[in-house]
């Protein structure tokens, strides 16, 4: 039996997220149907991450096992074949019989887009939170460093079918910038993992301090332990994009800038 690595890139318009649901279109199913095609039998697929319905991935990492001796560069071809157009396997590789692609990860980064300009062309519709309002955007950006570091992220998570596990919802942030480009803000997150929804909430308590309805006060309570915070309000799902999976040694925290 061969563990096969591949990386995805999709459009998540039309699914319901990564999770296989019965009677919903989803990533996951979409790639076990075209994989278990070339095997002949079933065959699971793992990812990194569940994504959520209506997120994207540039370079989302998922694996499965074959006994089909198919060569993987062949195998990207024949997958890409029965895949839709809005899903594609951009590479594939042989990995080691225990590699998993979620619990073995060390970084994820995710990026999200809102636009500002004053009307938003139909071809970046699906791809972009449209939001043409007033915002203080020099305090967004100041605030976005705010989420960097080790926090308990519960006020930023949605329920979730594992919260019955009691998990813990502590979480490492590696860096957080929002940038202006043009006429977009693009927010770029990096960090040990994400709980649901969290870069939506975090991206939407940033819009709130845009609007001037939340201080960096406010923000930085959300992350205490013990915090009681209803989450969000939540960024809509088009503008969030997973950037890649990082797989080794943890990266290192960012080094804060003096003054």
């Amino acid at each position: 039996m061969r563990r096969i690595r591949v990386t995805l890139s999709y459009d998540g318009t039309e699914y319901h997220g990564w999770q296989a649901q019965p009677g919903l279109r989803t990533i996951q199913a979409a790639v076990e149907e075209a994989v278990s095609r070339i095997e002949g039998s079933p065959v699971r697929v793992a990812a990194s991450g569940r994504t959520d319905a209506g997120v994207h991935a540039l370079a989302q990492v998922a694996a499965f096992s074959l006994e089909n001796p198919i060569p993987v560069e062949n195998l990207v071809k024949a997958v890409n074949r029965l895949l839709p157009r809005d899903i594609r396997v951009l590479e594939a590789a042989e990995a080691p019989a225990d590699f998993h692609p979620r619990y073995q990860a060390s970084a994820k980064t995710y990026e999200y887009r809102i636009l500002r300009a004053e009307i938003c062309s139909p071809f970046a519709r699906r791809y972009v939170y449209h939001h043409p309002y007033p915002l203080d955007e020099r305090s967004m950006i100041d605030l976005a460093p705010v989420y960097e570091g080790e926090h308990d992220f519960s006020c930023f998570a949605a329920s979730d079918d594992r919260d019955a596990l009691n998990l813990s919802k502590v979480r490492r942030v590696f860096s957080s910038r929002l940038e202006k480009c043009e006429d977009r803000l693009i927010f770029r997150v990096r960090g040990s993992g994400f709980l649901k929804h969290m870069v939506r909430n975090m991206v939407g308590v940033l819009l709130e301090a845009g609007k001037g309805n939340l201080t960096a006060a406010d923000l930085a309570a959300r992350l205490q332990p013990g915090a009681r915070f209803a989450p969000g309000p939540s960024a809509p799902a088009r503008g969030l994009f997973l950037v890649g999976v990082e797989y080794g040694e943890p990266p290192r925290d960012p080094v804060r800038r003096a003054g």
